[in-house]
């Protein structure tokens, strides 16, 4: 199917439907004036050429309107996060009641875990994979102390199993069979940082549910990258940042679901704010608090509409393309990737990423044996910026809106050199 050739990359390049939005994203270069071979999407994305010009409309009207541009600005900043809504249902497969763009991932997590995250004396652990990204583990220990549990005795692991690198559903089952009584909550990373492991997002939510755990998804690593649909999936919530994948600008704001079935529950816990009272009073001061139903109700200060912007510039080239085209290229992508590690003799480097396209994002993690982050380094020295992660693994995420087959190759025939 494939082939190790340039000509053969150069051909599949001039077939892909998506090759033009390349020329849409600002591709850093090295001295000499050529394009990096740019492998880091999964840190950060890069910046559409169109979001220079989103932000300037925010800042023209700005200086134009003052405070009046929150009602007369082109887009008024009063109902600005509701611009972005529509499409970032489509990108993660919710409904626009379930979604809402607000905060940062850790802070939302925390949010998300003060109505979902009820521990009871017996009933109080949290389950966690292995190699969660250490943000989540911080965010589920401190949650953990801060309701008076031991850190070590609440917080149970999923682990892969000896010799393995990558998690088995039916440990989870076993974890959740076993200790389920005493488990309140589940919260799993649906890609996983490390590994690129995409982990069946529907049945952790029903292994859950089946012990009556509320179940939470982080998407950092998924959003924009594979299809999650939360709303079939059954998940009580979940969050994601917009910066990797979606390409929306360093610190840039996240996004959160909160499932359906939830969403007219004003009895469940949640800190409160202006911005998730009722928009219909929000603005007379004296009435009582009267939550918005959906994903709005934790929603808590008004949003900074210059990362608004960002966000929308970017959602806008979503919404023109769709997930399923996006992920259509990016398994073609991560497959050529893979094929062409793999024809590379050496017992130095394997891949550790899931082999079956429907398991992975675009991120494929090269594990480096006797790492010492010497080879990381030899490929920044050549401009391929892919991303080292402690002990062993160089992470490589060939993105599907802005890299090619060509990249692909090149890289990987820069690799062999330096192996």
């Amino acid at each position: 199917m494939y082939k190790p050739t340039l000509d053969y990359a150069q051909q599949q390049d001039k077939e892909d439907k998506l090759a033009h939005l390349r020329a849409q994203f600002h591709i850093p270069k090295d001295p000499k004036g050529n394009d990096w071979l740019y492998f880091t999407g999964n840190s950060l994305g890069l910046q559409p050429k169109q979001t220079q010009q989103y932000i300037q409309q925010e800042l023209d009207d700005w200086a134009k309107y003052g405070v009046e541009g929150h009602f007369e600005a082109r887009n008024p900043w009063m109902p600005y996060h509701e611009f972005l809504t529509n499409s970032m249902a489509k990108i993660v497969g919710a409904k626009p009641l379930e979604v809402v763009v607000m905060n940062t991932l850790t802070t939302n997590l925390h949010l998300l875990m003060v109505s979902f995250y009820q521990p009871t004396k017996a009933k109080y652990k949290i389950v966690i994979e292995s190699d969660a990204f250490p943000s989540d583990r911080y965010a589920v220990q401190s949650q953990l102390k801060f309701h008076g549990f031991d850190t070590e005795e609440g917080l149970i692991e999923w682990k892969p199993r000896e010799g393995e690198e990558l998690l088995r559903i039916e440990d989870l089952e076993k974890i959740v069979d076993e200790q389920g009584d005493e488990i309140a909550l589940l919260l799993i990373g649906g890609v996983n940082y490390y590994t690129g492991q995409y982990l069946d997002i529907k049945r952790i939510a029903e292994i859950g549910h089946v012990k009556n755990c509320m179940v939470g998804i982080d998407l950092a690593h998924g959003a924009g990258n594979i299809s999650p649909e939360l709303h079939d999936s059954g998940v009580d919530f979940a969050a994601w940042c917009t910066y990797k994948y979606l390409n929306s600008g360093p610190g840039s704001l996240g996004g959160l679901f909160v499932h359906e079935k939830h969403a007219h529950n004003k009895d469940l816990p949640r800190f409160a704010g202006w911005w998730n009272h009722n928009k219909e009073t929000r603005f007379n001061m004296r009435q009582p608090f009267d939550v918005m139903p959906g994903a709005e109700g934790w929603q808590l200060s008004n949003p900074p509409i210059l990362s608004m912007a960002a966000i929308r510039a970017s959602l806008d080239m979503f919404e023109e393309v769709g997930m399923e085209a996006l992920r259509a290229k990016s398994e073609k992508l991560t497959g050529y990737f893979e094929y062409l590690i793999n024809q590379i003799d050496t017992d130095r480097i394997k891949i550790i990423t899931s082999s079956n396209p429907k398991e992975r994002g675009c991120q494929l993690s090269i594990q480096v044996k006797n790492a010492d982050k010497s080879l990381h380094k030899k490929l920044t020295e050549n401009n391929i910026i892919t991303d080292w992660r402690e002990p062993d693994v160089i992470r490589c995420a060939p993105v599907p809106m802005y890299n090619s087959f060509e990249d692909v190759y090149r890289m990987v025939e820069i690799l062999k050199t330096l192996l």
